[in-house]
């Protein structure tokens, strides 16, 4: 098996041809709305949060009008996204510091963005990734179950995750790997009865080939 670093290019290739538009699957039509998308997206599909933005959007549809909102509104809401109580609490209390500290806009900066209410890293890299185009590995559960089986990296904690597969890659291939990762992990790489014999990373994946009862099971 070759090394991770020559063998992430390979990888990168493969499932670029595969998935030739990997955009994230919120939905938003500018910096505020992805933002507060993927606060809400923690614990939760994309697809359950599209199911809710468009109303919360025609509510308040930027940081100024949030800022002002009732928390129990504002629930009400996101009520179907889970953990709607400390979410609605998040939102309101990230659009006030956008608007107190930033002057309305979305932060650039992971610094910025993770002093942010309810903002990690994953969901700041979203952000950086996505709006400003800057280089972005995007660690959520997808990507790290998808990378340790094809023996990237045996990390656990995200942070570390985030920092090894960035040693592998040029900045400019960052998030769009951790796309094509997702949407693999998303695809055929599931967490449960993965369909390792239409994988075309079969031949390049360690986990493949130590785990034949898996491929069997299909």
């Amino acid at each position: 098996m070759e090394y991770p670093r020559s063998r992430i290019l390979k990888i990168y290739d493969i499932l670029n041809k595969r998935y030739p538009d990997p955009r994230t699957l919120l939905h938003f039509r500018n910096p505020f709305e992805l933002l507060i998308s993927v606060i809400l997206s923690a614990q939760t599909t994309d697809r359950q949060v599209n199911e809710v933005t468009p109303g919360l959007f025609e509510a308040y549809p930027d940081a100024a009008s949030l800022s002002r909102a009732e928390q129990e509104s504002v629930e009400n809401l996101v009520r179907s996204t889970g953990f709607y109580r400390q979410k609605a609490k998040n939102i309101i209390a990230t659009a006030r510091q956008l608007e107190d500290v930033h002057g309305g806009a979305v932060p650039a900066g992971m610094d910025e963005l993770t002093r942010l209410p309810g903002v990690g890293r994953k969901s700041a890299n979203v952000v950086l990734g996505h709006i400003y185009n800057r280089p972005a590995v995007i660690v959520d559960t997808h990507f790290s179950r998808v990378v340790r089986r094809l023996g990237l990296t045996q990390a656990e904690q995200p942070e570390k995750i985030e920092k090894e597969i960035a040693l592998l890659l040029a900045p400019e291939f960052h998030t769009r790997f951790s796309m094509v990762i997702n949407y693999h992990g998303r695809d055929l790489c599931l967490a449960r009865r993965p369909k390792c014999g239409e994988c075309p990373l079969n031949t390049l994946c360690p986990w493949y080939s130590e785990k034949p009862a898996v491929v069997l099971r299909e």
